[in-house]
């Protein structure tokens, strides 16, 4: 049954709504959205639930974050359709400001996190983890949680995010969770609109290279080089594909590793385009 969402638009009168709640000594939940919901949003919000006594949710479209070939508009958006699947899920506020509201002005004050935002998408999308940073370090201030909850299928995001978090002495702590795929493997996300039938075929090979790479290292393969060379190859054969990268790093510090060792904490990480559609996917593992 879905429960009775508060819907905020302002600043304002989401503080105003948090402040009793905080001052009685709710425990509050944040999960920071660009909208277009799908269920791996409601399993963040599932697992804000169970740690948190009330559940934020904003939905805003970051224009900071969109490069100068990046469509801004085109970016898919549906706020009726969001509402009652956050309602659903158990979101209790949802703040869902304008623009103007978020950037009222010309802004003045940027937030740039270094090194971990270097690779990776960060190569292709120069000022893209700038804009992210800048947002979500600004509704942190807006909304002030306890904890806030981020999908591990955008890690370099979380890795961003993590460390501005530890060098700015923000006080909350971010969940990591884990992916959520589609019944036939396909990571979850609101871009998965866009692909075509033969689109969306082609781009199970993403999941299914990244099961081939984790059983090539459970059986002992430390050669980051072989690992990568493997997955670049599955993914070469289909023809609909155009791969941005396909890096196998250490995570968090995403740097690029040539021997997996044990203990290890690496990240492969593929960004793939199908037709228009970027895609991202990454396996994180412990190497035993």
């Amino acid at each position: 049954m879905n429960q009775t969402i508060v819907q905020c638009e302002t600043i304002q009168s989401l503080r105003d709504y948090l402040q009793p709640l905080r001052r009685a000594g709710k425990r509050i939940g944040f999960v920071p959205t660009m909208g277009y919901l799908h269920a791996g949003h409601a399993s963040l919000v599932s697992r804000a639930k169970q740690e948190c006594d009330v559940v934020v949710m904003s939905i805003f479209v970051n224009p900071l974050q969109f490069g100068p070939n990046e469509d801004f508009s085109r970016y898919p958006r549906d706020l009726q359709r969001d509402k009652e699947i956050a309602a659903q899920a158990g979101v209790s506020v949802l703040f869902t400001p304008s623009v103007e509201e978020m950037y009222p002005q010309k802004l003045l004050t940027t937030v740039s996190v270094a090194q971990v935002t270097e690779p990776l998408c960060g190569r292709s999308r120069p000022g893209h983890f700038d804009g992210v940073a800048t947002v979500v370090s600004k509704l942190f201030h807006i909304v002030g949680p306890d904890a806030a909850y981020f999908g591990e299928k955008d890690a370099q995001q979380l890795a961003v995010i993590e460390q501005m978090v530890s060098d700015l002495s923000i006080p909350v702590t971010i969940v990591p969770c884990p992916i959520v795929r589609e019944q036939d493997g396909l990571a979850m996300s609101s871009r998965n609109v866009y692909l075509s039938a033969e689109e969306r075929d082609q781009a199970l090979v993403l999941s299914q290279s990244l099961r081939n790479a984790r059983e090539a290292i459970e059986n002992g393969e430390t050669n980051a080089a072989k690992i990568r060379d493997g997955i670049v190859r599955m993914i070469e054969a289909k023809p609909l594909a155009a791969i941005d990268y396909v890096e196998v790093m250490e995570y968090p510090a995403l740097k690029t590793v040539e021997t997996l060792e044990s203990g290890q904490r690496i990240c492969i990480a593929l960004a793939v385009a199908f037709g228009k559609t970027r895609l991202l996917d990454n396996l994180i593992m412990r190497i035993s």
